[in-house]
């Protein structure tokens, strides 16, 4: 399919035919601020303005959310909007969909916009219609002339808004015919997106952070210092602590091993190396 859009579309590929899974827009889009940790590619917290849940040490919190402007947690860029779509594409799997995820704000709200239009005039039947996701651009002011890109819902090239109506109305009629639930489907989906803490998966987390934040320096969470933070709660933590005292030293100067690098390391003359100084060599 993807080869054959690509062909009709001059080789790039601007529209996809899709349907809807759900009938309600807030099954189809989810959209919430979101802080990834970085390093180990683990949800940290998502709110959606109002109330957060956050990863702590003692576990799985609610706490306020003040928004990314208003939270030190997500000073530096760390928390983002972020939304998903499922999307029914082809005929393979009536119940299986893809996920389009974007940190876009301005696919965000044009999405959620679309959705609530599309569904009003159906009649609640969202979830029959035929409809396309397509790219689209635009210039601002702020962007001084730069195409902006984001990601709507439109009809389908060579429908009128009469006809994708009257083929919701056939497909919702075919399909209360044979018995298929529409509302059953949706309260199923409410239900097991309410079951997780966090909806992405950790597989799926190392995607979204090898995305959206490419600017994450490549290092592993299995190659970090003995010391370093190995979580961004970790980091803030440790900023506002004070630097550990100096141990006092002894006169004999034994050498130390390195482990990380296999090397020597020897103690000036005159100072010994402790344990704790030695761990940090």
């Amino acid at each position: 399919m993807d080869e054959q859009l690509r062909h009709e579309q001059e080789g790039k590929l601007r529209q996809i035919p899709i349907r809807l899974l759900f009938s309600d827009p807030d099954l189809n889009l989810r959209a919430e601020y979101a802080l990834f940790d970085r390093q180990t590619a683990r949800p940290l917290c998502v709110g959606d303005g109002e109330q957060c849940k956050r990863r702590t040490r003692e576990g799985m919190e609610t706490l306020p959310c003040p928004s990314p402007d208003g939270c030190p947690l997500a000073q530096g860029g760390a928390c983002k909007p972020y939304g998903r779509l499922n999307v029914l594409i082809g005929d393979d799997d009536p119940l299986g969909s893809f996920i389009f995820r974007t940190t876009g704000f301005n696919s965000i709200r044009t999405l959620a916009a679309r959705l609530a239009y599309f569904k009003a005039i159906s009649g609640n039947r969202l979830a029959c219609m035929p409809l396309a996701l397509r790219l689209r651009g635009k210039s601002t002011r702020q962007s001084r002339g730069t195409p902006i890109f984001y990601v709507d819902i439109t009809l389908r090239e060579g429908w009128t808004l009469e006809d994708t109506l009257a083929e919701a109305q056939r497909l919702d009629d075919w399909r209360q015919q044979t018995g298929f639930d529409q509302k059953a489907l949706d309260k199923a989906a409410k239900a097991g997106f309410a079951n997780g803490a966090f909806e992405d998966s950790a597989e799926e987390s190392i995607d979204v952070v090898e995305e959206f934040y490419p600017e994450a320096p490549d290092t592993r969470p299995d190659q970090q210092s003995a010391h370093a933070p190995v979580t961004l709660a970790d980091k803030l933590q440790a900023r506002g602590q004070p630097p550990e005292a100096t141990e006092p030293a002894d006169q004999t100067s034994p050498a130390t091993d390195d482990k990380a690098t296999g090397s020597k390391a020897t103690a000036p003359a005159g100072q010994q190396t402790t344990p704790r100084a030695a761990k940090r060599a």
